[in-house]
């Protein structure tokens, strides 16, 4: 018998998969007021017909198993991986529906808000795969795009890529438990299950909407200040969602370059460090517990290594006379760092893939694999997990030094653990971490037998991990024209980054040894 058939029961999967159709037709009906605002009136039927799809599909199923029981650790991640699967797929329509409204009624180009550009811009998302990619991309917070114009696009489509990464950075499991109040164990099983662990409150339920209210306050603060540094209003409110979200998605066809300012630039900065710290540690500060910026592990590093990140990517470009002046060299390399290790994505230094010695890139791309804090909006491997590895090492060979009754504990983040807690916690992040090079090095093989020779191997192991720590820098290989093959394992590498991998390895071994049914 399978592992579904000792553990799983489809009825409990269904339910809560439609519970987050449900959620994501919310997003979507919500997203109508963008079009007729701005007066696209034509983008709103394609906005109600995507809407009104998971909506119908959520409720049957919902309804129809209202009465499964909680899921447990298994149904957890089985419920997180084909979750964000599910909601990449039926987010997709509103790219697919308006692009095929553009094609049908090319009319619709003498719409205020359009222009020339926008047909060829649009017209990629005609192709399924592409309206896909780019929603996996924004729900899972890369970044990376299928648009090859992002100002031409209509502002229905501008929003709804930035609202999409924006919710992805929370979480769609956190989002859907908070607007549905599911109390009890099943909830926090989900919760976990999303790459997440630490409770602000003891009530599952009340962790989420605190963490909502924090992210609500952030954006808002996000949006004012880019506002008050001179990018214009709608701009600043697509920009401040998703680089506090660490997505990286932008309006603009040269990402945050395009304003050529750097108090637009520096004023990212502390935006995207906002979007690496955990939440908990953001509740107890807001609360006037400053400590904890510095005794917090994991936030501590946060800072040393964006310092050390910058200070050695900066000292390349200034050695290889990239820039023209050391200022230059500490605008850029400081944002592209913060960028890449927040896993936000927004590019200000315009030749990454040309101009960039192997080096810098390769320290982005360090930057882009280690990610930021646990707990937080950013993809990768986490520092916590890094941490744990160099820890657990030095603590394994220090033992070789003391009687074998030794009584030792293992000190990590305020905790002392005993050998054999220790020994957990250094098997989880080797495991992950394990994994996390495992598909990097498939994902690279793919990309080297599938692309002409044009790119380099720094150029491919760069774009693979910012696919796969969901970081969305691009170093030109990402685009419509991509092979299809390119594409799919974009879209796997996105998915398996966003959930730290081992919750998609038991959908699919599920999958294909029993099913669910059995």
């Amino acid at each position: 018998m399978s592992h579904f058939g000792t553990l799983g029961d489809p009825r409990t999967v269904a339910r809560d998969l439609g519970r987050m159709l449900q959620a994501l037709s919310g997003l979507m009906l919500v997203s109508v007021a963008i079009p007729l605002v701005w007066m696209e009136l034509w983008a709103v039927p394609a906005m109600l017909v995507s809407a009104a799809v998971p909506l119908a599909l959520g409720t049957l199923l919902a309804r129809r198993y209202r009465d499964a029981k909680n899921p447990d650790r298994f149904h957890g991640m089985v419920v997180a991986a084909s979750g964000w699967f599910v909601v990449a797929v039926f987010g997709s329509l509103p790219f697919l529906l308006v692009a095929w409204t553009i094609r049908l009624d090319p009319m619709m180009l003498d719409a205020p808000t359009l222009t020339g550009r926008a047909a060829s811009t649009v017209a990629a998302f005609e192709h399924p795969l592409n309206a896909l990619f780019e929603s996996m991309s924004g729900f899972t917070g890369t970044g990376l795009t299928m648009t090859d114009d992002e100002a031409a696009l209509p502002r229905t489509l501008q929003w709804w890529r930035s609202f999409i990464e924006w919710v992805g950075g929370v979480g769609v499991i956190v989002l859907t438990t908070a607007i549905l109040s599911r109390p009890g164990s099943g909830s926090l099983t989900l919760y976990e299950s999303e790459a997440r662990s630490e409770k602000i409150h003891p009530s599952i339920v009340s962790t989420v909407r605190t963490i909502w209210w924090i992210f609500l306050l952030f954006t808002f603060g996000s949006v004012l200040l880019l506002w008050l540094v001179g990018m214009p209003l709608w701009d600043a409110i697509n920009h401040g969602m998703t680089g506090l979200a660490t997505g990286g998605f932008s309006i603009t066809d040269n990402s945050i370059a395009t304003y050529d300012s750097a108090l637009i630039d520096y004023a990212l900065l502390p935006i995207m460090t906002l979007g690496s710290i955990a939440f908990p540690i953001h509740y107890l500060v807001l609360r006037g517990d400053l400590s904890h910026l510095y005794e917090d592990l994991q936030t501590r590093w946060v800072f040393l290594s964006f310092t050390v990140g910058t200070a050695v990517l900066v000292g390349l470009l200034v050695v290889n006379g990239t820039y023209d002046s050391v200022e230059a060299a500490v605008r850029y390399g400081a944002f592209q760092f913060v960028s890449a290790m927040s896993c936000t994505g927004f590019q200000t230094a315009g030749g990454l893939g040309t101009d960039w010695t192997a080096e810098a890139q390769l320290t982005v791309s360090l930057g882009m694999v280690l990610g930021a804090a646990a707990g937080s909006t950013v993809g990768g491997i986490k520092l916590v997990r890094a941490l744990t590895l160099s820890k657990g090492i030095l603590f394994r060979i220090a033992g070789v030094f003391y009687p074998a009754d030794a009584v030792r504990y293992f000190r990590l983040n305020g905790r002392a653990l005993s050998e054999e807690e220790a020994a957990r916690e250094f098997e989880e992040a080797a495991i992950v971490a394990f994994l996390w090079f495992l598909f990097l090095g498939v994902g690279t093989l793919t990309l080297l037998l599938a692309l002409p020779d044009d790119y380099t191997l720094a150029n491919v192991v760069f774009e693979v991990a910012s696919a796969q720590g969901n970081v969305g820098l691009s170093s030109g290989i990402t685009g419509p024209g991509m092979p299809d093959l390119t594409k799919v394992m974009f879209l796997f590498n996105m998915w398996i980054g966003r959930l730290e991998i081992i919750p998609v390895l038991v959908l699919l071994r599920g999958l294909l040894y029993g099913g669910l049914g059995r």
